[in-house]
C-alpha cells in the first residue's frame, strides 16, 4: 500500500514555531522555529522509494528509523501501535495511523514529543497518543480515546514522567490540540496544587511533501534536531543561573504507556 495517489502523498510537513512559558518559581520563555513530517506509516516505504533526501530505516538527509519510536527495538510501528490499543480497548480496523514527528536529520534525532493520530476504517480519529521523551534516554506515552465528533480535543491526565530536572513529577497535564489540516496547533498546559505552572504550544502551517519541500526545511531549519538538544541545554543553564536546582530524578514507570480511561478530563 503506498498511499499515493495522483503524486500526492497524504504525509507532509508543518513548518511553526514552538513556544514555550514558565511561570513559577521565575518565569521563563523561549521561542524556536521548527519544522515536523507528518508521516501516513502505511506510506514510509513508498517514501523511500519515491521521496528523494529521505530514507525510512537507513541514512538520507532527513530519514525516519522505526526505533525512534514506539517500543525503541525496530519493530514495525503499526503492529506497536496496534497492540496498545488493543489494551485501552480500540482498534483501527485498518484504518490510518499518522505520526507527527521531527524525523533524523543527516542521521541524529531527538524528539521531545511525537503525537500519533489513529483512526477506524472510517477515517474518524479514534486515539491520540502522545509519545515523550527526555534527554536522559527515556520515553513515556500517553494513549487517549477521543470522543466521536470532537475536532477541537482537550484532554488531561496527571503526569507521570520525570520530563524536566526542574521540575517533579507530580500535578497534571492538559492538551488542546485541533486535528492536523491545513494548519496544526497545540497547546500543552503543566500545573501543580498552585496553578499553572508551565504552558509550552507550538502551531503551524501544513506545506505539501515533496523533494523541493524537504530541502526547502533543510534549509530553513538546518541541523534542526542537534539545534533542539542544544537548545535544551542552554535554556538549562539559563534557568540555574536564574537559581533554580534541580529535582531527583525516579525510576521511569513500569509500564511505558499510560493509558487514560474515557471520560477522565474536567
Amino acid at each position: 500500500m503506498t498511499g499515493k495517489t495522483a503524486g500526492i502523498w497524504r504525509s507532509r510537513l508543518y513548518a511553526g514555531s514552538v513556544f514555550h512559558r514558565r511561570l513559577r518559581p521565575r518565569r521563563h520563555e523561549l521561542r524556536y522555529g521548527v519544522f515536523y513530517m507528518l508521516l501516513d506509516l502505511d506510506e514510509l516505504d513508498g517514501l523511500d522509494r519515491g521521496l528523494a533526501g529521505f530514507a525510512h530505516n537507513r541514512f538520507a538527509p532527513v530519514s525516519f528509523h522505526d526505533r525512534d519510536h514506539g517500543g525503541g527495538d525496530g519493530r514495525p510501528l503499526r503492529q506497536w501501535i496496534e497492540n496498545q490499543l488493543q489494551r485501552a480497548g480500540l482498534t483501527v480496523r485498518g484504518g490510518r495511523v499518522e505520526l507527527l514527528t521531527m524525523p533524523r536529520i543527516f542521521g541524529y534525532a531527538f524528539n521531545p514529543l511525537s503525537i500519533w493520530f489513529c483512526r477506524d476504517g472510517s477515517d474518524r480519529l479514534i486515539a491520540v497518543l502522545y509519545e515523550v521523551r527526555n534527554t536522559f534516554g527515556d520515553r513515556h506515552c500517553y494513549l487517549f480515546p477521543v470522543a466521536p465528533g470532537d475536532t477541537h480535543i482537550d484532554q488531561r491526565c496527571d503526569k507521570a514522567f520525570y520530563v524536566s530536572p526542574f521540575m517533579a513529577v507530580e500535578g497534571e497535564y492538559r492538551f488542546r490540540l485541533m486535528e492536523p489540516g491545513a494548519r496544526f496547533s497545540l497547546t500543552i498546559r503543566e500545573s501543580d496544587g498552585e496553578g499553572t505552572l508551565l504552558t509550552a504550544s507550538f502551531a503551524g502551517e501544513a506545506k505539501s511533501l515533496s523533494a523541493s519541500g524537504l530541502a526547502g526545511m533543510l534549509l530553513r531549519y538546518p541541523l534542526l534536531t542537534l539545534k533542539v538538544v542544544a537548545g535544551i541545554h542552554w535554556e538549562a543553564l539559563k534557568l540555574l543561573a536564574k537559581g533554580l536546582r534541580f529535582r531527583s530524578r525516579p525510576a521511569p514507570p513500569a509500564s511505558p504507556v499510560t493509558v487514560i480511561a474515557p471520560g477522565f478530563r474536567r
